[in-house]
């Protein structure tokens, strides 16, 4: 009995992984804004009615839209979400904090700001945008899938702003100046128990695309409860058998736990050495324009390491 609640709880913890990763890619690309008369377009990113003359403040519901109205334009920021990754700015850490860790944003706490406009994600910040659209605030919401989104995103802020997001947008093409020459396959795996791994169709896999690099699980579909990510099982593992593994680092132990799996010594990454540690800003959920740029950088290396 005591061995069924240990596996009953372990299996939980890891499903409250997917829960977390199923939540935080949400992020960042227009799609629909929730209150008339801004009306983005999702593949275009502008808009297609008369917009105001002025949007003079702006609170940002995720950290990456916040960092990106910060570069863009810092004056029109004047209200953020309680992440880690904007407290590392001590400027912005400054800024008032709309929510507190992951807890959902306080209404009020928005309202007294006076936004001209809300940026939040879409199906994590659907409730308190809907009643901020019943209060008359304009809202625009944001889900991250793909390297255009990013750049679609900032444009549609940028418009928003009267900003110019040129130079912005071409700084973020410098962040993958290397591509692999020679595409060798790749797994990423988010967790352990299931193991979870991103297809084509997710942040994580368009980055590893516009790298060139050989996702293994790029064409997989599957049963998840995230789009955009599959389940493996040690089977599938073996079969796919990459030649370089990326591993996410949820600083949970699930790294350790694939380590212990039968099938770990058996994969030509882990016989060649070719095993690489990623955090889980940047590659899994974009977070912030640093934390791209860090994930960037590191797979750069992967790239560019002498076999």
């Amino acid at each position: 009995m005591i061995y069924q609640v240990f596996q009953f709880m372990r299996s939980l913890r890891n499903w409250v992984i997917i829960l977390i990763v199923a939540i935080f890619t949400v992020s960042c690309t227009p799609t629909v804004p929730s209150q008339s008369p801004l009306v983005v377009n999702t593949l275009q990113a502008k808009a297609t009615e008369v917009k105001p003359a002025n949007t003079s403040k702006v609170v940002a519901l995720t950290s990456l839209s916040a960092d990106i109205i910060y570069r863009l334009d810092k004056t029109k920021l004047v209200g953020i979400p309680g992440s880690r990754l904007l407290r590392e700015n001590t400027e912005m850490s400054k800024l008032p904090q709309v929510s507190e860790g992951q807890t959902p944003p306080n209404l009020e706490k928005i309202i007294a700001l006076k936004p001209d406009l809300v940026i939040g994600a879409t199906g994590f910040h659907d409730q308190v945008l809907a009643k901020l659209k019943e209060l008359g605030i304009r809202t625009m919401t944001s889900s991250i899938t793909s390297w255009q989104s990013l750049e679609e995103l900032t444009t549609a802020i940028a418009t928003e702003i009267q900003a110019d997001p040129t130079a912005l947008i071409k700084s973020y093409e410098t962040l993958i100046s290397t591509k692999a020459t020679k595409p060798e396959s790749t797994l990423v795996l988010v967790s352990s128990q299931p193991i979870l791994a991103p297809n084509k169709n997710s942040w994580a896999g368009d980055l590893l695309t516009k790298f060139q690099i050989e996702n293994a699980a790029a064409e997989l579909q599957g049963q998840s409860p995230q789009k955009g990510y599959i389940t493996l099982s040690a089977e599938k593992v073996l079969e796919t058998n990459p030649k370089v593994l990326i591993l996410v680092d949820f600083g949970d132990g699930a790294i350790n736990k694939l380590k212990e799996a039968p099938f770990w010594n058996k994969l030509d990454a882990v016989k060649g050495d070719r095993v690489y540690t990623l955090g889980y800003y940047g590659l899994v959920n974009p977070g912030s324009l640093d934390a791209i740029a860090k994930a960037c950088t590191q797979l750069q290396a992967i790239v560019s390491a002498k076999v």
